[in-house]
């Protein structure tokens, strides 16, 4: 009545995306009839998605529902940190792994894994071979312990080498097993606040009781209320309030970590940082940044 039935709702729908496809369960949208088709998008980075969505005979699925809060950061802090940032663990969770949270490794040298780019601004924190990245939960450990021959087989020789634990698809989907298995997407609500959505999941073979202990897992780790997570959270919204001050917005940000020992390692098929502590993946997902909005189009990107 209030339109006074003048009103055309063919005409006021949802606004269709231009292109929908999958990976590995996985729904990618754009509303860019331009942009390239998900097979070219995504890459390389496609089997480093493998290793977490696609390890066991049956892939994964979402367990519990879905965790949602709103964060006074900018997206690009917690997309470019699970991205690249493998240094920050020693000092941002050194509390909750000393409580047993997990098993992180925070006082290893800088030897230990890799950050990985596999193109398009897609960054993948990688442990060494063999390196555990569980969480110290018994149901869990064992599992992982079960499958590890089956991943082995599935994966091929590249898992041999290293064992993606967190990765961030550009520009604001990430994933991890480091700690919790989750997924999360960065919904940008401007400059600085985030709305996060976060869904555990888990391999479909696994045992009733090995979900339950990974959805637990989760909520006590990543969450609003997880340990990790409020550690993080803090980090970012500090980052961004800081970043806002007229004398910090003077001053260069310096991710020069690691620079000159990098490369394009041919059996990873991906440019990768020496060692663990290295910003090579930042560089990638800023330069990505910088080249979007600088682009006139696809064509010149």
């Amino acid at each position: 009545e209030a339109y006074y039935d003048e009103l055309d709702l063919g005409k006021w729908g949802l606004v269709p995306v231009a292109q929908l496809d999958s990976y590995k369960g996985l729904y990618f949208a754009t509303f860019d009839p331009e942009a390239p088709p998900l097979p070219e998008y995504l890459g390389e980075m496609r089997w480093y998605l493998d290793s977490f969505f696609d390890r066991c005979e049956g892939g994964t699925e979402v367990i519990g529902g879905v965790c949602r809060w709103v964060l006074k950061a900018n997206w690009k802090l917690p997309a470019e940190s699970f991205g690249g940032d493998g240094y920050h663990v020693q000092w941002t969770h050194l509390s909750s792994v000393r409580a047993g949270f997990s098993e992180a490794q925070a006082s290893k040298s800088t030897g230990y894994g890799r950050p990985v780019s596999p193109g398009n601004g897609h960054g993948v924190q990688c442990n060494a071979a063999g390196e555990s990245s569980s969480p110290p939960v018994p149901e869990i450990l064992a599992f992982e312990k079960e499958i590890r021959p089956e991943v082995e087989r599935r994966l091929g020789p590249r898992i041999s080498i290293v064992d993606p634990i967190v990765a961030t698809v550009f520009p604001n989907f990430s994933v991890t097993r480091a700690t919790s298995s989750h997924l999360r997407i960065w919904h940008p609500k401007g400059p600085d606040k985030i709305e996060i959505w976060l869904w555990a999941f888990v391999d479909k073979k696994a045992p009733p009781e090995v979900k339950e202990a990974t959805r637990l897992n989760c909520i006590r780790t990543f969450s609003p209320s997880g340990t990790f997570e409020q550690d993080d959270m803090d980090n970012w919204q500090e980052c961004t309030q800081t970043c806002r001050g007229v004398v910090s917005r003077r001053i260069p940000v310096n991710i020069q970590m690691g620079l000159g020992h990098e490369g394009f390692d041919e059996d990873l098929m991906a440019w990768a940082g020496d060692a663990r502590f290295c910003e090579s993946n930042q560089r990638a997902f800023y330069q990505r940044w910088a080249d979007l909005m600088s682009a006139d189009g696809w064509a010149s990107i």
